[in-house]
């Protein structure tokens, strides 16, 4: 859907139009999501979803802000709802438009008269600005009711008596407790504020009805804010965490926006670089302690293999090398059996298990780093090289648990547990793609690990451990020249089990993974022939399939229930994030044709309309037409990856 700089739709009025997504973040964790009529769909949806333990521990605040206007003998109810067995409720027929530029911004038709809404978090803190403007011939009344959950975004709220009803009061501001193990609210307002406390009952979420999880929720409420607004005279409603605002809610829309609009690198840059530009920060989380990048809105949080393929695309194509040496910071200290984590854990996530691709993909990260920075970088030599020699040394010592190097060179995953690989999912607790043994991605990630650790220690002066790591490098490749080709097929085996040499001869993307990241495997002919079969059998409008469509395990379309969408995830579901890998490939297999070159970009650009959140990338889509979006509705590597190949490989 990204298809300008700031995306604006104009709705007039239409339900069907104003159910597209919209996401706002902080750069700290914090963030504003909902479809542009604000009928929440998700359980995730909210004005303000707080980062407790930035960037994590999310929870949503204050989902909606019910909100009515009385202009003269007549009420407008600007809200819109699903409740159970009856239409939405009607406010969306007053949206007439909605922008992000780059502030969420909705205009309302009451009447002959408009009203606007913004929207602002600060930059870096719990706290949220909703700014009304009205445009007519005399002073209404606004009233806005916060409807507040207050619990973790994965979850959902029933009504309960726990919950303390009592509002603290002083002179613009409104205090609320009504879970006592979480920070009060604060609001912040000019007018009038009228305390009932009550719960509002049966939300529903249609997308998570969709999705066969519970779909309905109770919201308390503390009482109804009264705003007089003047022609033309903005008036303001803040709401803060733990701590008052502070300073004047228009300065905090200012800074916002400000900042915000510093992310567009221009009218001298093609639409596309510059769209994809300003959707790469809303995954850059650096204001905070534990700078990292959030994977996917909205319930996805950090996780390691995401930000370390995301890392070039979201940080180094804008040459942000100190916040791309703080996100390394981060995941580096998060360890499980000596390797990365798969995640850093947050209140209502799994404990992180160790994630071996991860860990390999640590060495591109810092690779492409290192490129960016002066040879005498201390990151480089303090930091960086020390946890990557820790890595090398963990998978050389042939431990025989989860990742260890063969006789021959070749690195070996096995587990019955623990993510090897990223084609993870399971489905009714089984792994839809079992992958033990040599995977090929596995296998230049594990090369090019090698050649990334010689050149950093000839760089920084050990010359064991350049040799440790070249001796380990000419193995590796040596050893996968002589196994991995398959003549029958042209193409590369995709997994060896080490147990019985079983070779899988499925044609899916981690050919084009392995040939991204070393081109040294194959010769030129081989890298010249996945191009074309990938081309011919994967690629698609949206990305790359997972799997051959003349499979028989191959499932085109990403629907159903939890369990079978899981089941679809790695078994022809496109990625978006697989096309980068693709284009460096093949315009490295031709870098001088011109043709070929606006293939990738127009590529590039359908891939952008992959997404149900305005201005941003879905996380995968169906094999098959039409090729709906489907997976996490905005994902950091997806946007990453097309943005890095426009800057990168196109040079734009």
């Amino acid at each position: 859907m990204i298809q300008q700089v700031w995306p604006s739709v104009e709705t007039r009025g239409e339900l069907e139009l104003a159910e597209a997504e919209w996401l706002h973040t902080n750069g700290a964790g914090a963030y504003a999501m909902s479809t542009l009529a604000v009928m929440h769909t998700r359980r995730f949806h909210g004005l303000f979803v707080a980062a407790l333990n930035p960037p994590l521990d999310r929870y949503v605040v204050v989902s909606h802000g019910e909100t009515t206007v009385d202009v003269g003998k007549r009420i407008y109810r600007l809200s819109t709802h699903q409740f159970p067995d009856i239409a939405p409720t009607p406010g969306y027929r007053l949206l007439e438009s909605f922008a992000q530029d780059p502030l969420p911004r909705w205009t309302y038709r009451l009447g002959k008269h408009r009203l606007e809404r913004r929207l602002a978090l600060a930059r870096g803190r719990n706290a949220l600005v909703m700014e009304y403007t009205w445009y007519g011939k005399s002073t209404v009344t606004l009233n806005l009711r916060p409807l507040m959950p207050m619990r973790p975004i994965h979850s959902l709220r029933s009504e309960q008596a726990g919950v303390a009803q009592k509002a603290s009061m002083r002179k613009g501001e409104v205090y609320v407790q009504p879970v006592p193990s979480l920070p009060k609210v604060i609001f912040g307002y000019p007018g009038t504020f009228v305390g009932s406390p009550d719960w509002w009952r049966r939300f529903e979420y249609a997308e998570d009805r969709r999705r066969a999880v519970h779909y309905q929720e109770d919201m308390w409420t503390p009482g109804i804010f009264e705003l007089q607004l003047e022609p033309g005279v903005p008036n303001y409603l803040s709401v803060s965490l733990g701590e008052s605002l502070g300073e004047e809610p228009a300065a905090v829309l200012e800074a916002t926006a400000k900042a915000l609009s510093a992310l567009d690198p221009g009218p001298e840059r093609p639409i596309a670089v510059r769209a994809l530009s300003v959707a790469a920060e809303q995954f850059r989380v650096p204001l905070c302690a534990r700078p990292s990048v959030l994977a996917g809105y909205p319930w996805l949080g950090v996780r390691s293999r995401d930000a370390l393929v995301s890392l070039p695309g979201l940080y180094l194509t804008k040459n942000l090398n100190e916040e791309a040496k703080g996100v390394l910071r981060t995941l580096f200290r998060h360890r499980v059996d000596d390797f990365l984590a798969s995640h850093i854990e947050e209140a209502d996530t799994p404990v992180p298990e160790a994630c071996v691709d991860a860990s390999l993909w640590a060495f591109d990260a810092v690779r492409l780093l290192h490129a960016k920075l002066e040879l005498n970088d201390p990151f480089m030599a303090e930091e960086a090289l020390p946890v990557l020699e820790q890595l090398f040394t963990r998978f050389t010592q042939q431990t025989q648990r989860l990742a260890w190097v063969s006789d021959e060179g070749l690195l070996v995953t096995r587990s019955e547990r623990e993510p090897l690989t990223w084609m993870d999912s399971r489905s009714r607790g089984e792994l839809v793609t079992p992958r033990r043994g040599f995977a090929v991605e596995l296998q230049a990630l594990w090369s090019r690990a090698c050649d990334t650790l010689a050149l950093l220690a000839r760089t920084h002066g050990n010359p064991l451990l350049e040799a440790q790591a070249t001796a380990a490098r000419e193995r590796v490749r040596a050893a996968f020249l002589r196994h991995f080709w398959c003549a029958e097929t042209r193409y590369p085996y995709d997994c060896i089990d080490d147990l019985d040499g079983t070779k899988d001869d499925a044609l899916r993307p981690n050919a084009v993974l392995a040939l991204a990241l070393d081109p040294d495997l194959f010769e030129g002919w081989q890298a010249y022939n996945i191009v074309i079969k990938s081309r011919d059998r994967l690629l698609t409008s949206r990305g790359l399939r997972t799997l051959d469509p003349a499979d028989t395990h191959y499932a085109g379309y990403y629907e159903g229930g939890m369990e079978e969408r899981r089941a679809a995830y790695h078994q022809g579901a496109v990625w978006g994030y697989l096309l980068g890998a693709w284009a460096r490939a093949a315009v490295r297999c031709a870098p001088t044709d011109f043709d070929l070159q606006m293939e990738v970009r127009d590529r590039v650009q359908r891939a952008m309309e992959n997404g149900r959140v305005i201005g941003q990338v879905a996380q995968v889509a169906s094999g098959d037409d039409p090729q709906e979006a489907g997976g996490c509705p905005a994902q950091a590597w997806s946007v990453a990856e097309l943005l890095r190949t426009l800057e990168e490989e196109l040079g734009l």
